[in-house]
Formats: structure tokens, C-alpha cells, sequence
């Protein structure tokens, strides 16, 4: 099983590609977003922590972490966020691990993808075989968190400057996906790439 970390700027289609991707190989795709959800619902590992961290003025009337809430309250204080993140993201990352190790053992699966916005930040690296940086121009990102997202053009742009670089995505990652165009062009490479690798 090759574990191939996918990676890329907020805007560059990683999860519609990897969606595509899923449909077309033996394989899974791992979200840490999804992962960071689960694991804030009420049986989840960051849930107890969040609620003493932040309050009951998280919660909604059926108990669960209201992500809007939340979202407000940390993005109003730096300090809030960092100490949220640093409940989240090593618990996201142990789950991942402990998935990697059971589906190791199962071996029914030929790739798994692992998508995060923070791989390379959170060291990643260290658990995948190697990787992918999902590239789009600038423009088309901030076209897409427009139209997908309904970001204003300065929240857009605030949110994209805020990201790695695109020369740190390319020198931490082994391949670049171009997905500025169409998903169809974005596949094709992703067909050569792992078509060189059997």
C-alpha cells in the first residue's frame, strides 16, 4: 500500500480530484477535515476538551459543537485558535496513524490518499511515502472560494496570502498536479504519474 499525502492551497480542487481519484483506483482517501468533524462529535476524542477549553457557548441544543460558533470564537482570538488546533491536530494525526496501521494489516487497498490543508506544517511527511502538491493559479482559486464558498474577493485573497507558498508547497512535495484547468486534465496526470510507478 503507498500512502500519498495531498496537499495544496485553500481554492486548488483537492477534494473534488480526490474524489475523482476514488472512483478510478483501488484505494481511499483519508480527509484530516472530515477526521477534525468526527472527532469533535460528542463520542470524539477533542470534544470534552473543546467544550472546557471554550464553554457550553459551543454547543447547540442537541449538544454537538456548533462549527459556526466556534468558528467565531476562535477566529476573534489568535490564542483560542492555537490552543484549539493544538487539541485537534495531534488527535486528527493519531487517528490517521491508527488507520494507516489497520489498513496495513487488512491489505486490500493498492493507494491511500491523505488530504490536509496542513500536512506539510503538521509533519505529515514523516507518515506518507511521499508528496502531492495540488497546484492552481491564484486567480482560479480565488474564482472558485467566490463562486463554491461565497468568500468576498478580499476574504479570498486574505485566506490564500495566509498559505504556504507555491514555491514551499513545490519544494516539500515530490509531484505537482496542475488543476487550474478542467478535472479531466488534472486526471490525466495523475493516470501518467502512477502508470510510471507499476
Amino acid at each position: 500500500m503507498r500512502i500519498i499525502g495531498v496537499t495544496g492551497g485553500v481554492g486548488s480542487g483537492k477534494t473534488a480530484l480526490l474524489g475523482r481519484i476514488s472512483k478510478l483506483y483501488n484505494c481511499k482517501v483519508i480527509s484530516a477535515d472530515e477526521v477534525a468533524h468526527l472527532l469533535k462529535e460528542p463520542d470524539g476524542a477533542c470534544y470534552q476538551s473543546i467544550i472546557d477549553l471554550l464553554g457550553q457557548r459551543v454547543l447547540d441544543e442537541e449538544n454537538r459543537i456548533n462549527r459556526a460558533e466556534m468558528a467565531k470564537i476562535i477566529f476573534a482570538d489568535e490564542s483560542l485558535l492555537e490552543k484549539v488546533n493544538s487539541i485537534i491536530h495531534p488527535a486528527v494525526k493519531e487517528y490517521i496513524e491508527a488507520e494507516i496501521t489497520i489498513l496495513k494489516e487488512k491489505n486490500q487497498i493498492e493507494l491511500l490518499f491523505i488530504e490536509a490543508a496542513l500536512l506539510i506544517e503538521d509533519g505529515y511527511d514523516k507518515i506518507v511515502d511521499e508528496l502531492w502538491y495540488i497546484y492552481a493559479d491564484e486567480l482560479t482559486r480565488q474564482n472558485r472560494l467566490q463562486e463554491k464558498r461565497g468568500y468576498p474577493v478580499k476574504k479570498a485573497r486574505q485566506i490564500i496570502k495566509s498559505q504556504l507558498s507555491d514555491s514551499e508547497f513545490r519544494a516539500k512535495c515530490k509531484v505537482v498536479i496542475d488543476n487550474s484547468l478542467d478535472l479531466e486534465t488534472a486526471i490525466k496526470q495523475v493516470e501518467d504519474y502512477l502508470n510510471q510507478l507499476r
